[in-house]
């Protein structure tokens, strides 16, 4: 597992700090009086470096939680959460080069590089052919387009290629920033379809797009190598894959060649199961950990880390709870220092929460997700409805700038 920045604006976080490291629930007090600092979560190192890791905080003003047994040795290894402001942590850093030992080398250079992360705000993926698409600062609008017929939200739906490029144009005009088209249905209960099929359904509405759009950036969801070659080859710009590579071994191979951009997303299970909640023991930590081995994967297949964005799968093999652990700790991911995406518009999550059914009937939901994400930095969402959510975002923009 790999370390992330931890969340601990609210008491209930805390208190899961405690839990997740075996900490003693009656040291609740002490930590919650700092509460307001930089945190991470460190997993599984040895108790020697959890307790030098105390150590040295408490010396600098910070503190770490650490397994209630690290300081007797009766544990061999304890979960961390490192608290402090950036000049404490950044300390800690430099008093860690002359501690090469139990493992703290290591553990330098991950707080290192989780520090370093704090100032990457901003991102260009390049567009082949089209220049450089700059991310942050704002968050992107990603507009939704189902070429099928058994979507979740009947909104979606333009299965007609002409159609669909009547959409897109719409929502370009309403100030879409990428358009996302997909062939093949995520929703519960849905089956997964034959290449042959989804490429009959899929090209065709790319190309009718790119012939009416020249400029747009359009993404196409697949998690088929010959499905994303397909869509690139009839002017798709980026592929989103809802596997991350996991379920094609060709995809990465292909991405590397042709040179797109590439939203790697988690799930488990894609596709036969992704619709199944699973069990996590720390999900946030566990989501963090699968996209640093994904990146490496992506790496390795030759993929630029420049041109890889990370979604972490909102209602993919996670409950309406779960859904929401991830949302509120948008910012943990931030140790990566890759853009986010988040894909929640109309979910059922939002549905178990409100007590409603209908996915025509949770758009005030999404709305207020949106805002969150936009107060977070997502760099992009991905929703059906463009205008009102647009305006959700700059409203949070003029609120975290200067205002109107």
């Amino acid at each position: 597992m790999t370390i992330y920045r931890f969340s601990t604006e609210h008491e209930d976080d805390l208190k899961q700090a405690i839990e997740l490291t075996g900490a003693d629930e009656r040291c609740f007090q002490f930590f919650n009086r700092k509460r307001e600092v930089l945190s991470f979560f460190i997993p599984r190192i040895d108790f020697r470096a959890a307790n030098a890791l105390k150590q040295e905080l408490l010396s600098r003003g910070g503190d770490a939680v650490v397994h209630k047994r690290a300081i007797e040795g009766t544990v061999d290894f304890s979960n961390v959460v490192i608290m402090g402001d950036l000049k404490t942590l950044r300390n800690l850093v430099l008093k860690l080069r002359v501690m090469p030992y139990w493992g703290l080398d290591r553990i330098r250079t991950d707080i290192e590089t989780a520090l370093d992360s704090l100032d990457v705000t901003r991102w260009k993926i390049r567009i082949p052919g089209k220049g450089i698409m700059e991310l942050g600062g704002r968050t992107r609008i990603m507009g939704i387009i189902n070429v099928n017929h058994d979507s979740f939200f009947p909104g979606s739906r333009a299965c007609d290629p002409g159609r669909c490029a009547e959409v897109a144009a719409q929502m370009i005009e309403e100030g879409a920033d990428i358009i996302d088209i997909g062939a093949e249905s995520t929703r519960p209960g849905s089956s997964p379809l034959s290449r042959e099929e989804e490429v009959a359904r899929l090209v065709p509405s790319i190309s009718a797009v790119r012939n009416e759009l020249p400029g747009a950036v359009i993404s196409a969801d697949t998690y088929r190598a010959g499905t994303a070659l397909a869509a690139i080859e009839a002017g798709a710009d980026m592929i989103n894959d809802i596997s991350a590579g996991t379920c094609d071994p060709g995809m990465f191979p292909l991405i590397a060649k042709t040179g797109n951009p590439v939203v790697i997303m988690h799930a488990r299970n894609v596709p036969e199961g992704m619709h199944l909640p699973a069990g996590y023991g720390n999900i946030v930590g566990e989501i963090a950990s699968f996209f640093s081995d994904r990146i490496k994967i992506a790496e390795e297949a030759g993929i630029e880390r420049d041109q890889i964005i990370l979604d972490p799968g909102i209602g993919f093999s996670k409950n309406a709870p779960q859904s929401l652990k991830i949302l509120k700790n948008a910012r943990a991911f931030s140790t990566l220092a890759r853009p986010m995406l988040i894909g929640h518009s109309r979910k059922s999550m939002i549905g178990k929460h409100l007590g409603i059914e209908s996915p025509e009937e949770r758009l005030e939901g999404t709305l207020a997700l949106s805002a969150f994400c936009a107060w977070n930095n997502v760099a992009i969402i991905r929703v059906h409805d463009i205008i009102p959510n647009i305006r959700a975002v700059r409203m949070i923009e003029a609120m975290k700038g200067e205002g109107i």
